[in-house]
């Protein structure tokens, strides 16, 4: 798990192939003015998820990973207070994985809260669980997805 500004975001841009272009994306973009909802960079191997939801409770929020995608979660508006919480120490899980929705859900609780305010970002990698949208406020945001086998050919 990676937390930072969206100015160090070049620092990161080695650690995955595909990182450059959703980088590149966040520059050349006005992230405030696309519509909720999935947008394609390069098909199913990056695509960006806008929310915009009211935020959710600590005792709601429920832990998660996904093991096709990698998550960079930038903040637009509002304070997303994501919990966080290694794999490895996950030992309650709600169900099986779901491949077809690359999700798993867990009951653990969150080792860490990480607050997310505006212009930051957190990387969630396979190994990592998470657990958005915590908030008193509405929260808009944008969710990278990044195809874990991706290339950048």
């Amino acid at each position: 798990m990676i937390f930072d500004t969206i100015a160090n975001a070049e620092r990161y841009a080695q650690l995955h192939p595909m990182f450059p272009q959703v980088f590149e994306y966040t520059k050349n973009t006005n992230l405030h003015l696309l519509a909720s909802g999935r947008h394609s960079i390069a098909g199913d191997d990056l695509f960006a998820i806008v929310e915009r939801v009211p935020g959710r409770s600590r005792e709601v929020a429920q832990l998660e990973c996904h093991r096709k995608y990698i998550d960079i979660q930038l903040v637009l508006d509002g304070t997303d207070e994501m919990g966080w919480k290694s794999l490895s120490d996950c030992h309650q899980p709600v169900d099986v994985y779901n491949a077809a929705s690359d999700i798993q859900f867990f009951h653990d609780t969150p080792a860490t809260w990480l607050s997310t305010p505006p212009n930051t970002f957190c990387i969630f990698f396979p190994e990592d669980t998470h657990a958005p949208l915590v908030a008193a406020e509405n929260i808009h945001k944008v969710v990278f997805k990044i195809a874990v086998n991706a290339s950048a050919e």
